[in-house]
């Protein structure tokens, strides 16, 4: 299976107002830690995620974690 690219080993902690969002999976987008279109054509689709309330959340940048969007610390092994 192909390896995402990792933008960074380290979580997006942003604050994040309600709304729906489109999680980055391929690691490529110019506008991390979301999608920009730049996974058109390979084997990776984005994660789409609901906001319902206001809040501070960490977003996977290293592309391998095991709860998408979600950082699970998998950038720690990396």
């Amino acid at each position: 299976m192909a390896e995402p690219a990792c933008p960074q080993k380290a979580p997006y902690v942003l604050e994040l107002a309600p709304a729906d969002y489109w999680w980055c999976a391929c690691g490529l987008s110019k506008n991390q830690p979301f999608c920009d279109g730049s996974h058109k054509g390979g084997p990776f689709t984005p994660v789409k995620f609901t906001v319902a309330k206001a809040e501070k959340l960490a977003l996977c940048g290293c592309k391998r974690t095991h709860t998408p969007p979600f950082c699970d610390g998998t950038h720690k092994s990396l």
